[in-house]
Formats: structure tokens, sequence, C-alpha cells
């Protein structure tokens, strides 16, 4: 008497997928504000904390390089400072711009640079 055994082949695990980091949160947050145009170009991550908060400053640079791109630029300029970003469990307590460099020719081009603080938000 023989016996069949049927054999199926294990389904393999999902493909594991990256955890968005905070900085990869904050970069997205900032080139949404540009209208997905724009590269960052640089990106600096520093601990902060004073008596009663805790958080980390994060110093980026970006590039636009066309018209279309710098107009989106230039609206990151006028509205990084006042934008409600919504990053969990984060406060961004202050955002500003600290550098800004424009070339016309041979080509439309913006290096933006900018400093943001955000608060660890319980």
């Amino acid at each position: 008497m023989q016996h069949e055994v049927i054999v199926q082949a294990a389904s393999a695990p999902p493909p594991l997928t990256a955890r968005r980091t905070l900085s990869d949160r904050l970069r997205e947050a900032v080139l949404a504000l540009a209208d997905g145009e724009g590269e960052v170009t640089a990106h600096h991550e520093k601990a902060w904390a004073s008596i009663t908060f805790a958080g980390t400053r994060h110093t980026l640079g970006l590039v636009f390089e066309g018209a279309e791109a710098v107009e989106a630029g230039e609206r990151l300029i006028a509205d990084l400072p006042d934008h409600e970003f919504a990053i969990p469990r984060q406060l961004v307590a202050d955002a500003t711009i600290t550098a800004v460099e424009s070339t016309l020719l041979p080509a439309a081009r913006m290096e933006v640079a900018c400093e943001l603080l955000l608060l660890e938000d319980a």
C-alpha cells in the first residue's frame, strides 16, 4: 500500500517594508509644502532638549531647478514659518529659512536651507 504525500509549498513571507523614520516624514512634509518640487540634498539631525521638552533640530538643504520648481521653492519660503505640520507624535515648534541662493542663468535654480525644531508630543 502506497501513501501519497502532498507537500504544499510554503508561501513566502511578504517582503519587509522599511519603516518611515521621523526624518523621512519630515522630508516628505517639507517637499509636499513645495508641491513635490525640489530635491533634498542635505539633512542633518541633532538631538535637542530643554528642561521641559525633548526633540530634534533638523537642518535641510533643498535645490529647486527650473522655473516651476523655483516658484514652488518661493512658496515654500513664504509658507514654511507658519505652516502647521501633521507629523505623528511631533510638534514643529520652530521652522525658519536660514539661507537662499538664486540664479537665473543659464537656467533658473534656487538653493534653500531651513531649520526645523521638532518636539516630542506625548
